[in-house]
């Protein structure tokens, strides 16, 4: 069931759209985009629509974006290739994931320079519906604290240094949308503020930021935090640190891998408590490895192993991971109680909102891009839309 047409009908369906649900609905879909969303009963065909009948106890939600992956399917942001991109762009429409950044990881300047260059080369020239579409880059490190390196090759961090930055936005044509960086170092503040006035998201991470830093640093103009409770200052009655601030201050939307690995279900459930559903933004900060086998995979030049769900360094420091966003929002649900609906808004609406793409992604919508998931009775992804065009069905329904 792959479509070549130039017009989509989704019928038969409960939608999902602008904070209601429409049951036994219909969504049309023309040149990429969402023409027309109602009731069933209320549709006219009256163009060659190719009719994509659907279970009726199914579910249209808006496609998920994850802002922090690093790859999939045995590919990497870091791997500097047309392929590595075109692998990650395709294998993530089976965990409900239609669009994204691609995300480098602490390496040595030409490396980096190297992945910048690929990726921007890439999201101008080389997308085409039918694949997840890279919304630019989130450049993690190597602007973070050598204290909270995690997964982060220590050897290649370095301070914060505005003119390297520039010269990186240039190689990656403008499309850096998301840095992540410890901002109470050197230049961290200066490097937030020109962020800022640019238009690309500060967040806070692989930081040792105390609470007033914090403040400091949402003054100059952070508003996002890099996957929350890991790798930074956490939560102490004398010193609420990064995890207090983020959950004390509105103006941080906060990251969360909810794998039940990098944070427990009970500290996911804290954070929502806290956060709300328009404060959380799900991700999965997978690695190649994601898709893949048990076994041993590369992470920015260091030997991972992936065993029982989980992606470790030799010295057992977490080394991303390979949850599919789809899990997640299960996952949230099952660790929350919250309902479908929230979850949607962590997945889809809240990080488009945060990169300023609302206009055309994360609602079912007219006029919006046509990036649709549909679930199945058991919430598991049974269609992906990317663009208008199918990029994922079920295996045993093609």
């Amino acid at each position: 069931m792959t479509s070549n047409f130039k017009a989509i009908l989704l019928k038969g369906i409960q939608i999902y759209t602008d904070g209601n649900w429409i049951e036994n609905g219909y969504i049309k879909i023309k040149n990429q985009k969402i023409v027309e969303v109602g009731r069933t009963e209320n549709h006219s065909l009256e163009e060659d629509f190719e009719v994509l009948d659907i279970p009726l106890q199914y579910k249209a939600v808006p496609g998920f974006i994850d802002v922090h992956i690093h790859g999939a399917n045995g590919s990497d942001t870091m791997d500097a290739t047309k392929e590595a991109l075109e692998t990650i762009a395709q294998a993530l429409p089976g965990e409900g994931t239609t669009s994204f950044l691609a995300t480098t990881i602490t390496q040595g300047e030409k490396q980096i320079e190297k992945a910048l260059v690929n990726a921007g080369e890439y999201i101008k020239d080389g997308q085409t519906p039918g694949k997840a579409e890279i919304l630019g880059i989130h450049l993690e490190g190597p602007f973070v604290n050598p204290k909270m390196a995690g997964a982060q090759p220590i050897q290649y961090i370095i301070g914060s240094n505005l003119e390297l930055f520039q010269k990186w936005e240039q190689l990656s044509r403008q499309t850096i949308k998301l840095v992540t960086l410890a901002p109470e170092l050197p230049g961290g503040l200066k490097m937030v503020q020109y962020l800022k006035a640019n238009g690309i998201i500060a967040s806070i991470g692989h930081t040792d930021a105390t609470y007033e830093e914090v403040l400091n640093a949402i003054e100059a103009g952070v508003n996002h935090v890099t996957h929350l409770y890991n790798q930074m200052r956490g939560l102490h009655h004398r010193e609420p640190g990064v995890v207090g601030a983020a959950f004390l201050k509105e103006e941080l939307k906060a990251e969360l891998i909810v794998d039940g690995v990098h944070s427990h279900p009970d500290m996911v459930k804290l954070a929502y408590k806290q956060k709300g559903k328009t404060g959380l933004i799900l991700i999965t900060d997978s690695m190649r490895a994601k898709c893949l086998k048990n076994g041993h995979y590369d992470l920015g030049g260091q030997d991972v192993t992936v065993q029982n769900g989980k992606a470790v360094l030799s010295d057992g420091t977490l080394a991303g991971s390979i949850l599919k966003l789809g899990q997640g929002v299960k996952n949230m649900m099952a660790f929350t109680g919250c309902r479908l609906e929230d979850a949607v808004e962590m997945a889809a609406v809240n990080p488009a909102k945060q990169l300023n793409v609302f206009d055309r992604k994360g609602s079912i919508s007219e006029g919006k891009d046509a990036d649709l998931v549909i679930l199945d009775e058991n919430l598991d992804v049974y269609m992906t839309l990317c663009r208008g065009q199918v990029a994922y069905l079920k295996e045993e329904h093609k």
